[in-house]
């Protein structure tokens, strides 16, 4: 009996071996197989790591906290002093028992990203901007780095893929080199009066829209955002 156990225990071990062996190697089949790829860039964007956690539901740009704020006497660092433009950026923006340092801070981050975008290229700072995936740009640039209000500027007379209603009529080129980028444009009755592509795509070339008069809705895909072409 003892030795029938021993041999019983030396089988049960090698058995409890191989299983866990092959649940490890399921288990990196798995992860790799359900990971999630990351999708392809659809428009030139800043750095990766530069990228928003969230792009699909980005924050509200130059959102303000909702909550009590510090009062502007109260904002003072703990070493040092703000410049007058650094204590524009911060009034009504500081929550209490906040660092005002942290917030400047942030406004800063923003300002390096709209830089380094834009030095490579405008248009991904501008469609960047446009499309809040570079949040809290319109309080930072104006305060903290007016050098770069000519992105602001561009940005401010483009749209998102959001629906846009009432757009002035004219003609509009899209920010990405996506094919897969479509667009509609409907009047008040839901009448549609013009789709895209108008022209079958091709690669590297910018995806152009029209938009008549009469247009009381423009809703796009895979645009990313549109400027005035």
């Amino acid at each position: 009996m003892p030795r029938r156990s021993a041999a019983a225990a030396a089988l049960l071990a090698a058995s409890l071996t191989l299983t866990a062996c092959s649940s490890s190697g399921d288990g990196k089949a798995s992860a790799g197989a359900g990971a999630t790829p990351k999708p392809p860039a659809a428009s030139p964007v800043p750095d990766p790591a530069d990228a928003s956690p969230t792009l699909a539901a980005p924050a509200a740009p130059d959102a303000k906290p909702t909550g009590p704020v510090l009062p502007d006497a109260k904002l003072t660092p703990k070493t040092g002093t703000f410049k007058e433009n650094e204590k524009q950026y911060l009034s009504g923006r500081v929550p209490e028992k906040t660092d005002p340092a942290a917030v400047l801070q942030t406004g800063q981050e923003t300002c390096q990203r709209v830089a380094r975008t834009a030095k490579r290229d405008k248009d991904a700072a501008v469609g960047a901007v446009i499309s809040g995936e570079i949040t809290g740009a319109k309080d930072a640039i104006t305060f903290l780095c007016p050098e770069q209000k000519p992105v602001l500027a561009a940005a401010e007379q483009g749209f998102g893929d959001s629906p846009r209603t009432t757009p002035a009529p004219g003609t509009y080129r899209a920010l990405t080199q996506s094919t897969t980028c479509t667009w509609e444009a409907k009047s008040k009755d839901g009448s549609v009066l013009a789709s895209g592509p108008e022209t079958p795509p091709k690669p590297g070339a910018p995806t152009t829209a029209t938009v008549p008069q009469g247009t009381t809705d423009f809703h796009s895909t895979g645009c990313y955002a549109w400027l005035p072409a």
